[in-house]
Parts: C-alpha cells; structure tokens; sequence
C-alpha cells in the first residue's frame, strides 16, 4: 500500500467527484489519504470529508499565505481543533517569501504558534518553505532548543543544506510529483541523499500532478507515479518504496491508524 501524506481533499477541485476521487485512490492501493487544512475558516469542512471516508485523515492549520487573514496570537485555537481524533497532523504552515502574500513577521509568528502546538499536542508539523530556507532553519533549530517535535518538510524543493538540517532535527521529507519533471535534476540530486527511511511521497493535489500526467488536475492516485520515480532514483523496487514510505508515515503520523 502507498500513503498520500498530502492532498487537498476539500479544495473545490474535487468536489463534483469526490467520491470517485478517493475510490480511485483506495483502487490504486493508496489506501491512506491526509487531507491539510490551509485555513481555520475552511476547517470543518476540511474534518467533515475525514469525518466521510475511513481512510481519509486531516491536519489543522494555517498556511504562510493566509497568515495575514487569521494571525494568530498563540497555539491554542491549533490546540483544541487538534482533539478531533481524525486531525494527524498540524499545518500546514511555515514560510513562503516567493509570492509574499502575506506580511514576513506575520507568517514567523503563526509559524512559531503552529511549532508550539505541535510540541503540546505531540502531533507532527507539516511544514511548507518556499524562498525561506536560512528563516526556516533558523526558526526550526531554535524552537526545537525550547522543547522537541517532530515533523516533515512537505513537497521538498529545497537545497541540500535545507535537507541536512531537517534531518537532523529528526524531521521527514516528502516528495512530490516535481522530483517526476524533467528539468528536476537538481532535486532528485538532493533525494538521492536523503535515506528512504526518511522519505514520505505526496501528491499535494489538486496542484503538482507528476509524469505522465502533469498539466492535469492532481489526485491521491497519482501518488503512484511519484513512488515510482522514487524508486529508480534510489535502485530499489517500487514495492520497497511503498513499504517504506507507508512504515515511515505511520512513524510520525501516530494518530494514523494503519488500515488491516
């Protein structure tokens, strides 16, 4: 079995056939699915489609573009959404300083309420960095000196010098279907580095869809296709890459429960 350790379930994408969507997912053997929040004000409806489909599990959280439309003053908002027994996760969150959609200081500080709440709840951080390595490794190794968490660096694009740093705080890195695009060399340069017990594959769909399918709308099957890719990259068989990646989402995931 694969997981897809990040999609977007509840984006409007989907929701003509989202039934059809997940039942492809679960034909393909991706027989988990996390759903990411990326606003507090879309959150139910994020938890009622993992409330829908026992497969399907969720995170609460804010991403670094809407800091600015829900700021937050500490954890705690991310700390009572998180008992819902289907939120795995919180995030994402993190920095994105290429589109600078919303303010820098706002997105550091809803980054490190985010950092707080998953060293209270124990659940993992799932972060997103887009032009913000020397911030992001700044902020992760300070907050991880106040008090350890875990977490993943989600749809890695990043230099080796951010995968070195991630790994040794003890985080996860995900791939997506980019480490598929042919111009991508740089970054499956930077996986091969990385040890498949670190590694998680993702879709982020609808976005990011990976060869043979990009241009199209992305879904939780197509995860496949990235595992795939991973596997010739590493010289290791596709199952491998599915046993591993699976074994390693339930290691940091530990809400998740492993389907029989």
């Amino acid at each position: 079995m694969l997981v897809d350790s990040h999609c977007h379930l509840d984006f409007p994408e989907f929701a003509p056939e989202l039934d059809a969507v997940v039942a492809r997912a679960v034909a393909a053997d991706v027989r988990v699915c996390v759903s990411i929040a990326t606003t507090l004000k879309n959150f139910p409806r994020v938890r009622a489609i993992a409330e829908q489909f026992g497969n399907v599990y969720c995170s609460v959280g804010i991403h670094p573009h809407e800091a600015e439309a829900e700021p937050l003053a500490g954890p705690t908002p991310l700390i009572e959404l998180a008992t819902h027994p289907k939120v795995v996760g919180i995030g994402e969150t993190g920095l994105d300083f290429y589109y600078a959609h919303s303010p820098r200081e706002v997105q550091i500080a809803n980054f490190r309420a985010h950092i707080e709440a998953a060293r209270q709840t124990g659940l993992p951080l799932i972060v997103h960095t887009r032009d913000a390595e020397d911030d992001t490794i700044a902020i992760l190794n300070e907050e991880m000196g106040k008090g350890a968490f875990t977490g993943v660096i989600h749809c890695f694009t990043g230099t080796p010098r951010l995968a070195e740093a991630a790994l040794k705080l003890g985080f996860f890195i995900s791939v997506s279907g980019i480490a598929t695009f042919k111009k991508a060399d740089a970054l499956r340069d930077t996986l091969r580095m990385v040890p498949l017990e670190r590694l998680l594959v993702e879709t982020d769909a609808p976005y990011l869809a990976p060869l043979p399918y990009r241009g199209k709308r992305n879904e939780p099957s197509f995860v496949v296709h990235t595992a795939r890719a991973l596997a010739d990259l590493k010289g290791v068989s596709a199952d491998e890459v599915a046993r591993i990646t699976t074994d390693n989402f339930f290691t940091l995931f530990t809400r998740a429960e492993r389907p029989a």
